[in-house]
């Protein structure tokens, strides 16, 4: 209601103040951009924040993960396979089309037709058939009790059935959907052009269910470069950008013109390790490749966790913007764990570990990971501490195009990456990245690396089944310790984020997911 109220001052306001004061365009500098603009093709945090614009969820995340209401507007478990949803009457698509029924049962069951790298299946992995009861109520089956479907459906995008129909295939998806044939949604702004690495342009919808937004046009920069990024902002080329460099936190902040805006978010970097008996990267002294792979043997992933100063690495690699992570999931998130302790640091220990796993003098291995996702100082740090333990460490920074798909096909025996659990609860962490991989259940979409442990696999399928939320949230706490204590992955640090803003033209409301929406960029007033 509060929102109502507020959002009708505003259009209020809107209409009483000479037209040229609101007609504006917004031009916002992110640090990545998406790989496709059909909403299906991949889960990534960067694909999602610019369809977002574009197309609504059937559920909404809040700024701080809650589950609102967006294109469904009640939902409850009609028993423990069936989950029921009222859909919201009235909502238009972009090309005056109504909103109904069948375009959610469309795009349930598109998903796995077009996704790609990273696959938006864990979404709808739950999911075992669609009905349709009136043209605003559907019913979702399930294989078996889904207790964390909502959850899952704040991230599945809605297209029109119609416009999508002829690009629904992988042969067809990407032609229509970066073209603006198929690019036909519900949200806040419409398609106008985008191509890979190149701007995203979208206009004002004016027909939008929840009001128009106060931007008639916005343009999305993809900007890798972090200097080019702030360079731009200062020369006022741009209205706001994301993931400021720590190194100019401070000159933005004493520019009377800027401002920034800081905000602790759910994305936690961690190492992961590859339990596949031959893994293609790891080398004796000599370089010559190793028959074994190391990383099986729990003593050394101990002496990589103990011989990492978390400490160090948030006040220097991350300049500060960082806190001391103890697991892969942020307090805020349903299954967080407060009795696993901050990891301890002993190089003694870790030295000691090695030598009892037969690697006294270490070895060479690669470390890989995206250089325009992750902060630039995290991976030489790593790889300088690794040394205390005689583990010579060849940093591959290369961009998150090569890097995603070099890691999903198994290319790597150790790498870096970011992980955000962006539906609010721990089991889609634990389900995509801890449980064995396997396509059967849609269980480990994310799991590429050969991990696989039999009582993790029972934690994360018992707690994926079961309704009583006080016992689904004991699963998830025992499952977050043994990955605390089984150590597939090793959470580094929690993100701080950073946005700098134009001060005298717009305020912004930052997300723990770091999504940076037009939809949260207001005037100033």
């Amino acid at each position: 209601m509060l929102k109502s109220m507020l959002r009708t001052a505003l259009v209020a306001t809107m209409l009483a103040s000479p037209l040229s004061a609101w007609a504006a365009d917004l031009v916002i500098a992110t640090k990545s951009g998406p790989a496709s603009m059909d909403p299906h093709f991949t889960a990534t945090a960067a694909n999602a924040e610019a369809t977002k614009h574009v197309f609504d969820t059937l559920l909404r995340s809040g700024n701080d993960l809650e589950i609102l209401p967006s294109l469904a507007t009640r939902w409850e478990a009609i028993d423990d396979t069936t989950w029921e949803f009222k859909l919201r009457q009235g909502v238009k698509f972009h090309d005056g089309s109504e909103f109904t029924a069948e375009d959610v049962k469309f795009s349930i069951e598109r998903i796995p037709n077009v996704t790609g790298p990273n696959p938006s299946t864990i979404y709808v992995r739950r999911v075992a058939g669609v009905e349709i009861i009136d043209p605003y109520t559907i019913r979702v089956k399930t294989h078996g009790p889904a207790p964390t479907l909502p959850n899952d459906f704040v991230r599945l995008f809605i297209v029109s059935h119609k416009a999508a129909a002829d690009y629904s295939t992988q042969e067809t998806a990407a032609e229509g959907f970066n073209t603006g044939k198929a690019t036909i949604g519900t949200g806040p702004y419409k398609f106008v052009s985008w191509a890979p690495t190149q701007d995203l342009v979208l206009e004002k919808f004016e027909e939008y269910w929840d009001g128009p937004q106060p931007w008639d046009k916005v343009i999305r920069k993809e900007i890798p470069n972090d200097a080019a990024r702030v360079a731009q902002l200062k020369a006022g080329q741009v209205d706001i950008i994301s993931k400021v460099p720590t190194t100019d936190l401070a000159s933005i902040e004493s520019d009377p013109n800027l401002a920034v805006v800081k905000y602790e978010s759910i994305y936690i970097p961690y190492l992961e390790f590859d339990f596949r008996e031959d893994t293609p990267q790891v080398w004796d002294n000599a370089g010559k490749k190793m028959e074994k792979n190391p990383f099986l043997d729990p003593r050394v992933r101990e002496a990589f966790d103990l011989v990492i100063d978390r400490e160090t690495l948030v006040e220097y690699a991350l300049e500060g913007m960082g806190v001391v992570s103890t697991q892969l999931v942020t307090p805020n998130i349903f299954g967080y764990n407060k009795d696993i302790p901050v990891p301890e640091y002993n190089v003694e220990k870790a030295k000691q570990l090695m030598a009892e796993a037969g690697y006294p003098e270490g070895f060479k291995v690669s470390l890989a990971y995206a250089n325009d996702r992750m902060p630039t100082e995290l991976g030489p740090t790593i790889a300088q501490m690794l040394s205390a333990i005689n583990v010579t460490v060849d940093v591959q920074g290369v961009p998150a195009a090569v890097f995603n798909p070099a890691k999903t096909r198994g290319e790597y025996s150790l790498y870096m990456a970011s992980w955000g659990t962006l539906t609010g609860e721990a089991n889609y962490m634990l389900s995509s990245l801890m449980h064995t991989n396997d396509p059967e259940k849609s269980m480990g979409a994310f799991n590429v690396r050969g991990y696989s442990n039999a009582k993790m696999d029972e934690l994360i399928q018992a707690a994926s089944v079961e309704m009583d939320e006080a016992k689904r949230r004991a699963l998830l706490e025992e499952a977050n310790m043994l990955v605390a204590t089984d150590r597939p992955d090793l959470p580094l640090a929690i993100n701080l984020s950073a946005w700098g803003l134009k001060a005298d033209k717009i305020t912004y409301t930052p997300r723990s997911d770091e999504d940076t929406l037009a939809m949260d960029v207001k005037p100033k007033q």
